[in-house]
C-alpha cells in the first residue's frame, strides 16, 4: 500500500522529531485501518459468495429432486 502524496510532504518537511514520529504514527495507523477495513469487505464478499454458492447448490439439488420424482411419476 503506497503511502499518499500528501503525508510525503507532510514527511518531507522541516518539523521537529516529535512532530514527524506523530506523523508516521498518524500514516501507520491510517494504514492498519484501512487494511482491516479492506479485509472486513473482501471477508464479507467471500461469506456472501459461499451463502450464494450454497443456495444455489441446494436449489439445483432440489431442482433434479423434483425433475427425478416427476420421471418416476410418470411411470
Amino acid at each position: 500500500m503506497s503511502i499518499p502524496f500528501l503525508f510525503c510532504l507532510a514527511l518531507a518537511g522541516e518539523k521537529p522529531g516529535l512532530e514527524q514520529d506523530e506523523v508516521k504514527l498518524q500514516i501507520a495507523s491510517k494504514q492498519i485501518v484501512q487494511t482491516a477495513i479492506l479485509r472486513a469487505v473482501q471477508q464479507v464478499s467471500q461469506e456472501s459468495q459461499q451463502k450464494e454458492k450454497r443456495t444455489n447448490t441446494s436449489t439445483s439439488l432440489q431442482l433434479e429432486r423434483g425433475k427425478l420424482t416427476k420421471k418416476h411419476e410418470k411411470k
